[in-house]
């Protein structure tokens, strides 16, 4: 039997979905993967709703995606595997922000998934080196050795060499 729920997991939900499908989508390089992954992190949230202190929701449903995301990629290849991709419609006006965007989700998947996750969560989520070693469960030397070998990766990839983002990355659309 399911335990009474705060009211207020609707409302934070309500203003906490979008930032996590956007963080969801940079760890994963996929929309449905990542809305899969967000949907997984918010029904374990769900569940222990009464138990997060209310002074940081975020962080603690942050932390349930990113240990989520870890789960997923640690599963052997042959589990819930896509088998084939859908041809994407022809589109007469791209914009260059869209090519830039695209520039980035691309230079991120050739990443590891510590790499990208590390590369999310202090560039993209501004979280320091200590919160991020936090989020992840390991130290924050490993935190800076994984950045320096993520962006070390990332600055010999041409499509991205003249991108610099002032603002963080929008979710594909």
């Amino acid at each position: 039997m399911l335990t009474p729920q705060r009211p207020d997991f609707a409302d934070f939900v309500g203003t906490a979905a979008t930032r996590l499908l956007r963080t969801a989508e940079l760890l994963t390089g996929d929309r449905h993967q990542a809305e899969d992954l967000v949907q997984a992190a918010l029904e374990k949230a769900y569940l222990r709703w009464h138990r997060i202190r209310s002074d940081d929701p975020y962080g603690y449903v942050r932390r349930v995606l990113v240990n989520t995301h870890n789960d997923w990629w640690r599963r052997k290849p042959w589990r819930e595997r896509a088998t084939g991709e859908l041809p994407e419609e022809a589109s007469a006006d791209v914009s260059e922000e869209h090519a830039k965007r695209d520039a980035v989700f691309r230079a991120l998947a050739t990443l590891t998934p510590r790499e990208r996750t590390v590369v999310v969560l202090r560039y993209y989520e501004d979280l320091s080196e200590e919160a991020t070693a936090t989020a992840l469960g390991v130290a924050v030397g490993t935190v800076k050795s994984t950045a320096a070998r993520a962006f070390a990766k990332l600055r010999i990839t041409p499509d991205i060499g003249e991108v610099r983002l002032t603002r963080p990355v929008e979710a594909r659309p």
